[in-house]
């Protein structure tokens, strides 16, 4: 085998490669799994074994008779085998009950009624085309990780091609319902004919799932590995992995840039999700604007894991910044001058942040002073009695913080009650949808939200400083002296 595809299959299927072969009759499906069988099982199997796998093979047959009539497991007992020192693996393929081709002969009696066959999941015989579903239906679902679709393109046999189109578009559509890993072997003694290659590529597009055309007969290890090689393209990738620019991770999730970012990556990564998609996730990617290139660096079929890396350009990356900080960074002064205001700003936004959150959601927060606001006065020897100490006194700024609901009115008389009404459908227009555009509603030649915010700033402005001193000298007693105080005020 080629020991890097029946690796990559042994990590995909935990070990164990199941596979179930179905189809219509007569289209190579017995014969597949016999070369199968003789190409990829027999060779590492003791010869006790080997007699036992020969003996559970299917038959097959030219003609319009139909050889399989009942599910055959083979070999009956997975075979486990090395295909290396270090690589086991459990195998066994099923040979499901061929769907029917009218034209064909075996699944009617003499006498036309339906072909009663036997099943290993019912203990009655059951008709030969009930056989056909319900077996395909269990052996993919229960019994197999990889499914094959054995058709033919009527170069061989009695059948032609329009005997199997109907069969192979009712199982690839159920096929696909069943969510399993499946490949189209699309039998043919012309694997390499030009007509061959346009019909795969018609197949291909019409089921979007990988064909492969082989010359069951005379196929080779080779043809099995592209079998094998193309299956583990339908499994779904187990891991996307996005690599991006570190400052796209951390930019804000409201900004518009990171947000058209993940409507892009949603769209693609929901779309597609097979491995085979992994070159269509990147071209889809790709086609954004906001990217600059898009790379695959991993694409493992073992794993599943799909890894690709995104960078954006430089021109992106400035503009952004520019944003955020409100001015143009022509040259090195002028940014090593703002990451200094920065650190300034930061380093007062870290002291007051947790005041900030505390009075927005109780009304009240208390910003701790820093080690280095601290004063420390002369220490001094004290007595108590008979006894001496030490009186170590600081004295620190503490920031406290007060939430005040302020209010503020706007009446203008504008004249009679129709007028006013109609002012106010005006203004109220948009309200239901942006609530916040009522702000941008001019009366009288200003903003709403000028007007609103003069009266409010008057308001706050009206507190006279000796009052303002009076506040904070209270409050400086209540924390030194203790909870026994009492604040009156008199308005």
């Amino acid at each position: 085998m080629s020991d890097s595809i029946i690796r990559n299959v042994v990590y995909r299927t935990n070990g164990e490669m199941f596979i179930g072969v179905v189809g219509s009759v007569r289209s190579g499906k017995s014969l597949f799994i016999r070369r199968f069988i003789e190409k990829k099982v027999l060779p590492y199997v003791s010869a006790e074994f080997k007699n036992e796998i020969i003996d559970d093979m299917p038959q097959s047959a030219e003609g319009r008779t139909i050889m399989t009539v009942e599910p055959k497991f083979v070999p009956a007992n997975p075979a486990n085998i090395t295909v290396d020192k270090d690589l086991n693996l459990s195998i066994r393929l099923v040979d499901c009950v061929g769907y029917i081709i009218p034209s064909a002969k075996g699944y009617m009696n003499e006498d036309q009624s339906p072909r009663l066959v036997r099943t290993p999941w019912f203990s009655e015989n059951i008709p030969f085309e009930e056989a056909a579903s319900i077996g395909t239906k269990k052996v993919i679902e229960n019994h197999t990780n990889i499914g094959i679709l054995v058709t033919s393109d009527g170069s061989f046999g009695e059948f032609n091609r329009a005997d199997y189109e109907n069969v192979e578009e009712r199982l690839v559509s159920e096929l696909k319902n069943y969510d399993k890993p499946f490949v189209v072997l699309l039998n043919t003694t012309e694997a390499g004919s030009n007509r061959t290659k346009r019909m795969v590529d018609e197949l291909s597009a019409k089921y979007e799932v990988g064909v492969i055309p082989v010359d069951v007969m005379n196929m080779t290890d080779s043809d099995i590995d592209r079998i094998l090689k193309e299956a583990l393209n339908e499994f779904d990738i187990s891991k996307l992995d996005i690599r991006i620019p570190n400052w796209l991770s951390v930019l804000d999730d409201e900004h518009y840039v990171k947000k058209e970012f993940n409507d892009v990556i949603g769209n693609v990564t929901g779309e597609f999700r097979k491995f085979k998609h992994a070159e269509t996730i990147r071209a889809k990617l790709a086609e954004c604007p906001l990217f600059d290139s898009v790379n695959i660096t991993t694409l493992d079929s073992g794993t599943g894991e799909v890894v690709m890396e995104i960078n954006c350009s430089d021109d992106l990356y400035n503009g952004v910044v520019e944003e955020i900080i409100g001015d143009a960074i022509n040259d090195r002064g002028k940014f090593i001058e703002l990451l200094q205001s920065s650190k300034v700003a930061k380093r007062a936004f870290d002291q007051y942040k947790a005041a900030l959150d505390q009075v927005k959601t109780t009304g009240y927060g208390i910003a701790c002073p820093t080690i280095e606001e601290m004063v420390l006065d002369t220490p001094q020897i004290i007595r108590q009695g008979s006894r001496y100490g030490i009186k170590m006194r600081a004295i620190a700024p503490s920031i406290h913080m007060i939430k005040v609901e302020v209010e503020s009115s706007f009446e203008p008389i504008i004249g009679s009650e129709e007028q006013s009404k109609q002012l106010l459908d005006k203004i109220m227009t948009d309200y239901d949808t942006n609530p916040t555009e009522i702000w941008n509603s001019e009366i009288f030649g200003r903003k709403l939200s000028e007007v609103v915010n003069d009266g409010i700033r008057a308001k706050l402005y009206l507190l006279p400083e000796n009052i303002q001193y009076k506040f904070r000298e209270s409050l400086e007693k209540v924390v030194n002296k203790g909870r026994g105080g009492i604040i009156a005020f008199i308005l």
